[in-house]
């Protein structure tokens, strides 16, 4: 077979596919009108037993029954845009212009792509092949797809990749996070007649404060971070605030340091609860660290690598990231998150791919799915 000769068969083809997925909205946990195009365009290629989970993965076994030794290959299909309209689409200077397109919408066109590459060949996976387009990658889908996934093959993935990234730097450990939403409410009142009653906003703003006060631990090759990212509350200007809101988070690639920021905003949210103070947390997310054998994951980072490097003509770097892997690699699976296009502005309206970047990304795909899973090419 000649990898060189179907990419160049097909490129119009992965171009039109884009085309096609972009003007498809899919904010996390509505996923269904990308996963049931996606689904009819495998079918329509010849694709066997495809199906629908329940948490909106596309799910292409091959070869899957009886086997203990599966290798999954996904990419998202949610954006980390809300809108349920088609968004904004136009191509200038060999870019595509889309919210969403680069994360992760062209790589679910490579990933569809590269399964028509192994039904047209005929290439079997002897150890079995998971091809998923998966849903809630994104924000505050805390990794739903790929969880049900693992839930419902327990105990017999041997890998895993993830095409999410950009080809010269892989992610190779994830980087784990507890997001919240915090409602603080008081007895409130009028700005005057009720002057000196507790106010939420100011509860609210302590707790902000306190959180920014935080000293987050120093491990040589971790990194911990904190944020609030949302806030509101209040009724008018002449009132005092009866309740406000918060949405926080932090997040780790070292799990002691993960439970260490937990044992500290637990810390802040108790101390707020006097006088009257009333602290709703409500768990939002919550996407675990990696537990691994380093020794296990360097050797499949060792075996993807060089397939990368041959295609780009580069070496590659690796790098810590919230992806899809968290799921399997806190489970002890080696996973690692591969780039198959090149784009800017991520998770902005200005969003742009490279658009024949997904060239090279089909053969990325090609290449490092035949090396995790044995496949004979």
């Amino acid at each position: 077979m000649d990898i060189n000769k179907f990419i160049s068969e097909n490129t119009e083809s992965m171009y039109k596919t884009l085309y096609e997925l972009c003007h498809i909205p899919a904010p996390s946990h509505h996923e269904e009108k990308r996963a049931e195009y996606c689904k009819a365009w495998l079918e329509n290629i010849g694709a066997e037993g495809v199906y629908i989970d329940k948490a909106l993965n596309v799910v292409l076994p091959m070869n899957c029954d009886g086997k203990d030794e599966i290798t999954v290959v996904e990419a998202h299909l949610d954006t980390v845009f809300p809108d349920t309209e088609p968004m904004p689409y136009s191509e200038a200077d060999g870019k595509v212009f889309c919210p969403g397109v680069k994360d992760d919408t062209a790589s679910v066109v490579v990933l569809m792509h590269l399964a028509k590459f192994l039904i047209e060949n005929r290439i079997e996976s002897e150890k079995g092949l998971l091809l998923v387009c998966n849903s809630c990658e994104e924000g505050l889908g805390n990794l739903k797809g790929t969880r049900q996934i693992f839930e419902d093959y327990k105990g017999r993935i041997a890998n895993f990749l993830t095409f999410d990234a950009t080809p010269e730097s892989i992610c190779n450990k994830s980087v784990g996070s507890h997001r919240y939403e915090v409602e603080v409410t008081t007895c409130g009142g009028h700005s005057f007649g009720n002057f000196g009653n507790p106010n939420a906003i100011h509860k609210l703003s302590q707790i902000v404060n306190d959180i920014y006060s935080i000293e987050v631990p120093v491990k040589e090759g971790t990194k911990t971070t904190y944020n609030v990212g949302g806030i509101s509350g209040g009724t008018s200007v002449n009132t005092i605030a009866q309740s406000a809101k918060m949405l926080c988070e932090y997040r780790s690639d070292d799990k002691d340091s993960l439970a260490y920021m937990k044992t500290e905003f637990e810390r802040i949210f108790d101390k707020a609860r006097v006088d009257g103070t009333g602290v709703q947390v409500t768990l939002l997310g919550e996407r675990p660290c990696m537990d691994i054998d380093a020794d296990k994951l360097e050797a499949f980072y060792n075996k993807i690598a060089p397939e990368i490097e041959a295609v780009i003509g580069n070496k590659v770097s690796a790098h810590s990231g919230s992806t899809d892997c968290n799921i399997p690699l806190a489970l002890g699976v080696p996973a690692l998150a591969v780039g198959v296009c090149r784009g800017v502005g991520v998770h902005t309206r200005e969003e742009y791919l490279i658009k024949d970047s997904v060239i090279e990304g089909l053969e990325i795909a090609i290449k490092t799915t035949a090396t995790a899973n044995g496949l004979k090419l």
